[in-house]
């Protein structure tokens, strides 16, 4: 269940071509985005994940809310969900995009995830719902809630 590359469900509703083109571009970043977050996943990279990230980063699970206000904290954090993954012998994460909107600087982003073994056995199903930020002329993850 592999990801198209696009972000699907975006738009504003604009009918200029400046607005679209903006849009657009904005669609193309944000899909950047999460292949680099699904490539760090799937390569156990955790620089890769991290530099994903805006600091400070909100993280959602499990009903609580984790605040991660600088790099250390955030690696942290990554480090122990990849020894999670390689302990499940997860080796190949892929999403969907369930939904999308982007509005100016700011999006919203809902994936809904598979990870999987090596023989291509669902290990974990779930979604989260991400709020991306634009820093410049890319984007990065703000907050994150798992369902």
């Amino acid at each position: 269940m592999a990801d198209d590359g696009g972000i699907a469900g975006t738009g504003n509703g604009q009918k200029n071509d400046a607005g679209a083109n903006a849009n657009g571009d904005a669609e193309e970043a944000i899909a950047q985005l999460f292949d680099d977050y699904q490539a760090g996943f799937n390569d156990y990279d955790i620089d890769r994940i991290c530099d994903c990230f805006a600091l400070p980063a909100i993280i959602w699970q499990h009903e609580k809310g984790h605040v991660f206000n600088d790099e250390e904290e955030l690696i942290e954090n990554i480090e122990a969900l990849l020894k999670a993954l390689e302990k499940e012998k997860v080796t190949q994460s892929d999403f969907h995009v369930a939904s999308s909107h982007v509005s100016g600087s700011a999006a919203l982003v809902t994936l809904d995830w598979v990870q999987e073994s090596a023989d291509g056995e669902a290990v974990f199903e779930f979604t989260c719902h991400y709020q991306l930020i634009q820093d410049g002329v890319d984007w990065v993850i703000a907050g994150v809630v798992n369902d």
